[in-house]
């Protein structure tokens, strides 16, 4: 190699193989990719996280030096890894001083995007920052629609399905309706058959023997020898195919369905391959959408307005909402929890059935789809009043897709409500009875899903009560919760008086549940 003139950073979920910086070859040009423990240490992460991330990168490396690119690669145990991206990016311009400017894409963290801007101050040489090439939408995208009002991700998602012409007829919605949220809320009946999951069987038990040896502290589990997840384009986009062929049909359908029968269901699980850009959202819209239009009589509107809400909508959503409200968000409590997660959290072994699946499933997969995390263990940790930091810090580690833009505003807003209502205009909480409408766990769990006090009660039901009554200062005037406040008050005293008892009971015992 030449000496080197310019010097390009990779980030480990920039994986974006279709970017400008890649479609032609530049000997004075050194790319930089790092397995650091800056990254594998910040949370405990899932096994499977680490090594989704370092396999995935590895094989973009590969990539890139076939198509003739420079590329210095920094291996985990690589005895000149200084384990931190400012001082690697040090130690490289020592190393190769005939290097006269640097770049990178913007990161999709503001940890690193701090870090990285930092770090340009004290370089010494010129710096140019790239965009990434991957969303739909600006990082500044929220505070340019919204100003300083209240964003609402409807007004948002409709202005992106009219500016890209997604679903769109004209100027009005695909057969008139913007939102089928009403058609997607079924429970699964035994008598649909789910298909089995596409798995890969990646071998990386080399590279789980180097974590190991360099005692990376991780949880869950994985077999290492057949990791399922897709570690590079190819493998992710032939999930993408495999889901558009096979699950896209029901996908909307049962998009909020959760069933012991399967721990994957009708969902894509792309997440994973997206948030590391070996896929681009707009390839997986179009794909989906022209699976529609050639075949219409197996994929109706809202099988796939449901798929496009949650990328072309949430997706970047929360994306706005992440660099609009950094870095104040991650200490918002609005509610001020503070109960420390109980010790099931990692491992699954609690009596209550629809968490003991969700939270054992996170475990062997690294991964649970979006009502099992919303309103399963996150409706749980709402009503249970734990410390949004804790929360957080387990969401952003025990899944694969987990990366702080996307999980922050997920966990903190929609989920726990610590940013006071910024996400969702309402506390996403419930009873046992939405589970037991939404799922089959209730049937076989030890407590009773229609019992609000005794020892086999659900622990939700009063603790959805004890929720609501702890916060009526807050939340009594919001109009979306009001009902809930006409009914509780309608109670009879003492049955009130006995939930809120037994509430008390589960919150002084979380750990035996």
């Amino acid at each position: 190699m030449a000496d080197p003139e310019k010097l390009r950073l990779i980030l480990g979920d920039q994986l974006h193989s279709g970017h400008s910086w890649y479609q032609q070859t530049d000997p004075s040009c050194l790319y930089v990719m790092m397995e650091i423990r800056s990254e594998t240490d910040y949370v405990r992460h899932h096994i499977q996280k680490v090594l989704g991330f370092f396999a995935a990168m590895r094989r973009f490396a590969a990539g890139l030096e076939m198509q003739g690119h420079s590329l210095y690669y920094l291996k985990l145990n690589d005895p000149e890894n200084r384990q931190s991206f400012d001082a690697n990016l040090r130690s490289i311009l020592e190393k190769y001083p005939s290097i006269q400017e640097w770049e990178y894409q913007e990161p999709d963290e503001y940890r690193l995007d701090v870090l990285l801007r930092e770090f340009t101050t004290v370089a010494g040489i010129p710096c140019r920052v790239y965009d990434s090439e991957h969303f739909y939408t600006s990082r500044n995208s929220l505070r340019e629609m919204f100003g300083d009002k209240v964003p609402r991700m409807e007004f948002f998602y409709r202005n992106l399905r009219k500016k890209y012409n997604i679903m769109m007829d004209g100027s009005e919605p695909l057969n008139g309706r913007w939102n089928y949220d009403a058609d997607n809320r079924k429970k699964i009946p035994s008598s649909v058959s789910i298909p089995q999951p596409l798995l890969f069987s990646n071998n990386l038990s080399e590279l789980k023997a180097m974590l190991d040896a360099e005692k990376i502290s991780t949880l869950g589990n994985v077999k290492a020898d057949e990791f399922s997840w897709p570690i590079d384009r190819e493998q992710a986009l032939q999930l993408l195919d495999f889901f558009i062929q096979n699950l896209l049909p029901l996908f909307g359908t049962y998009e909020d369905a959760m069933s012991l029968r399967s721990w994957s269901l009708f969902h894509s699980r792309l997440s994973f391959a997206l948030n590391l850009k070996m896929l681009h959202p707009d390839e997986v819209l179009q794909a989906a959408i022209q699976a529609m239009d050639e075949r219409p009589e197996e994929i109706s509107c809202n099988q796939l307005e449901g798929f496009v809400r949650q990328i072309l909508g949430w997706r970047e959503f929360v994306r706005g909402i992440y660099w609009r409200e950094m870095p104040g968000y991650t200490e918002k409590n609005f509610l001020n929890h503070n109960r420390s997660l109980p010790d099931w959290f990692w491992t699954g072994n609690t009596k209550m059935n629809c968490l003991k699946t969700s939270i054992k499933q996170t475990m062997e997969h690294a991964y649970a789809h979006h009502i099992q995390r919303l309103m399963v263990i996150g409706n749980f940790s709402l009503l249970a009043g734990l410390h949004p930091d804790e929360i957080d810090q387990w969401y952003l580690g025990v899944y694969i897709d987990a990366i702080e833009w996307v999980e922050l505003p997920n966990t903190r807003g929609m989920s726990q409500f610590a940013d006071g209502g910024l996400i969702a205009s309402k506390p996403y909480v419930s009873s046992a009875a939405y589970i037991d409408k939404m799922s089959d766990y209730c049937g076989s769990c030890f407590y009773s899903s229609k019992e609000k006090t005794g020892e086999k009660a659900c622990p939700f039901n009063s603790l959805y009560w004890h929720f609501f009554d702890r916060h009526q200062d807050k939340l009594k005037r919001n109009p979306r919760i009001g009902m809930a406040y006409q009914v509780w008050e309608k109670m009879d005293e003492e049955k009130r008086k006995s939930i809120l008892q037994q509430a008390d009971i589960y919150l002084n015992q979380l750990d035996s549940l």
